[in-house]
């Protein structure tokens, strides 16, 4: 088991659009692995590679981890279309015990490439769809805050300056 660490907001390469994976190595799959094992460590349902320091089209996402796994591992994804915008608090790992109401599309068609190279496409509703558009913002350099109106997101910034002044980001 390895433990990635997670880089929090601030970092520029989670405001870089994450480089396409053409070939499904076992340097992605270890990766992959450890990535699963950083957000089940976080208690978090989703992770981008960009989040642990890698610029790569990668993501994994498990929206009920303390019951029936349903492990995704989605490469290269790809939003299709979406539907029925929602508003729901949300949060990330990028920006710890940070919680803001984002709108975002409640049903959504993805396409992907899963980690054994096929390439599959879903339709997925409610959090999973939720937390499928989060990670795949995180692939094109997007954070959640980018959704607040200015004044809002301007006060999470300067929580986040206030944190890193007090050593506490």
């Amino acid at each position: 088991m390895s433990v990635l660490k997670i880089v929090k907001y601030g970092d520029p390469v989670l405001r870089k659009k994450a480089q396409i994976v053409t070939e499904i190595t076992d340097d992605v799959k270890r990766l992959v692995k450890d990535m699963f094992d950083t957000m089940y460590a976080s208690k978090g349902v989703g992770l981008a590679a960009p989040q642990v320091g890698i610029s790569l089209q990668i993501c994994v996402v498990d929206v009920l981890p303390d019951g029936k796994n349903r492990p995704f591992v989605l490469i290269n994804p790809k939003i299709i279309s979406g539907e029925d915008k929602i508003e729901q608090e949300e949060g990330c790992l990028s920006f710890p015990k940070i919680y803001e109401k984002v709108r975002r599309y409640n049903k959504i068609n993805i396409e992907y490439t899963d980690i054994n190279g096929g390439v599959n496409t879903a339709e997925v509703e409610g959090f999973l769809a939720k937390a499928f558009q989060h990670e795949t913002d995180h692939l094109n350099g997007k954070v959640f805050i980018d959704y607040l109106p200015d004044w809002k997101r301007k006060l999470v910034e300067k929580e986040v300056r206030r944190r890193k002044k007090a050593k506490n980001w």
